[in-house]
């Protein structure tokens, strides 16, 4: 018998894509489930009202109460850091595990892990976000030695509304900016319907595809000691090490 794994994931309040993805991420992994706290979270763009959705008191108190459910590890399945900075994340893992005792990663983190991993130096973009926080994201990206070489963003700040971007439009924009020949394409937010198409998009483009609903799962894996490679079927970032 399988020793159950529980993976504790922190949610946006209105994200409706990334716990149907998680979990069917997590039931590729005998034993393993995934269980969710939400905080708010309704719109993303650069305002102080927008910024603040992020503050670490309200994330931490979603924590605590996975913390209630025994989970093995918990994810903060959202990319704020990619427009407040990485340090924000880095602060943020060490405040779960000092308040909850348990291990802690995000998607960002497990996304910049993968990068080093492979040494990836030319990264493509696709997101739902404004200009201005695109281009924090490409700035901060930049600073990490890493070239945003293209790009693409549909000017959405309602949160609730990027898990209406169709898939097609997704395969689309990952099509056009891999004219650019980067080494890895980032679908960068955890409320689009992209983890799916890792595999088509890889047969149709040979280039691996990090969506940071999957580097969430990817990070939360490694962090509980399971092999991440037990996912199969969701691209080849579950196999990197």
């Amino acid at each position: 018998m399988n020793t159950p794994l529980r993976l504790g994931v922190l949610t946006p309040s209105s994200n409706t894509a990334l716990e149907p993805l998680t979990s069917a991420l997590a039931a590729a992994v005998p034993g393993c489930s995934a269980h969710f706290a939400r905080f708010r979270v309704t719109e993303i763009a650069l305002t102080d009202q927008a910024l603040g959705q992020f503050d670490d008191s309200k994330i931490l108190a979603a924590a605590e109460l996975l913390a209630d459910a025994k989970v093995d590890v918990i994810g903060w399945s959202g990319t704020s850091s990619g427009w407040l900075g990485f340090d924000a994340d880095r602060r943020l893992v060490e405040r779960i595990a000092e308040r909850t005792g348990i291990r802690a990663t995000t998607a960002v983190l497990a996304l910049n892990e993968l990068l080093a991993l492979r040494g990836v130096q030319r990264l493509a973009l696709v997101t739902p976000y404004t200009g201005d926080v695109q281009q924090r994201i490409v700035a901060n990206y930049r600073a990490l030695g890493i070239e945003v070489v293209a790009e693409r963003h549909l000017g959405i700040r309602v949160n609730h509304d990027f898990a209406l971007v169709e898939p097609q439009r997704l395969l689309e924009l990952m099509h056009e900016v891999a004219d650019a020949r980067p080494e890895a394409i980032t679908t960068f937010c955890t409320n689009l319907r992209a983890a799916p198409l890792a595999e088509t998009v890889e047969r149709e483009l040979g280039i691996p595809l990090l969506d940071t609903v999957s580097t969430t799962v990817w990070g939360q894996l490694r962090a509980a000691g399971a092999d991440p490679a037990q996912v199969r079927g969701w691209g080849e970032l579950f196999g990197w090490r």
